[in-house]
């Protein structure tokens, strides 16, 4: 029965910090000043017509920026807000060209750097994605939300549980009361993923 107990609570751990983990990677998003998408809530009540209605300023947003970087190929910012709004669109593919763009223009923008990592992943390329936020940590070494996203990959796409505790201390040794997103400190979380990496 102490054995189950164990088992039991082990399980639950794993799943929070996997939910936290999860949820800290969803603050990446939000750290670049853009809401995510509404389409998790599954509730389509009168929000609906607001929601519409935003998906409609997207959309004529991007044309209006498709415009500007046709008429001004060499406008980094104009690249980057494109990239934004494919982002906000859920266009990962899309997001990526506007944001390398952007950056073939200005090279080493720790900020759209760390968004396109953040595209790659959703685009399901976790190698790509690490190399990204490697590059914004080059460019800006102990980069918060780079290490953070970093971590998430290596723990969530690449099962690289020992390269994510590494991203993470990285990031405990910037910023010593870093937190996710649900309020546990990070030193917390990489202390009980060190536990179950011993195990």
């Amino acid at each position: 029965m102490d054995e189950n107990g164990k088992n039991v609570s082990k399980q639950t751990l794993f799943i929070s910090i996997a939910v936290a983990l999860l949820v800290g990677f969803l603050s990446g998003v939000i750290y670049s000043d853009r809401s995510p998408q509404p389409g998790g809530q599954i509730a389509q009540q009168p929000n609906l017509p607001a929601q519409n209605q935003q998906q409609d300023q997207l959309l004529q947003q991007i044309e209006s920026l498709q415009l500007t970087v046709q008429q001004n190929p060499d406008n980094a910012q104009a690249w980057t807000q494109l990239g934004h709004a494919y982002f906000d669109t859920n266009q990962p593919a899309k997001a990526i060209e506007a944001y390398n763009k952007s950056l073939a223009i200005i090279p080493g923008n720790p900020p759209v750097l760390t968004d396109l990592g953040v595209m790659y992943r959703r685009n399901g390329q976790p190698d790509k994605a690490i190399e990204s936020f490697d590059k914004a940590l080059e460019a800006s070494p102990g980069f918060e939300q780079a290490l953070f996203n970093k971590g998430i990959v290596q723990y969530n796409d690449l099962d690289d549980l020992e390269g994510a505790i590494q991203s993470w201390r990285e990031l405990i040794r910037v910023n010593p009361g870093a937190k996710a997103p649900n309020g546990i400190p990070l030193a917390t979380m990489v202390d009980d993923l060190s536990k179950e990496l011993q195990n």
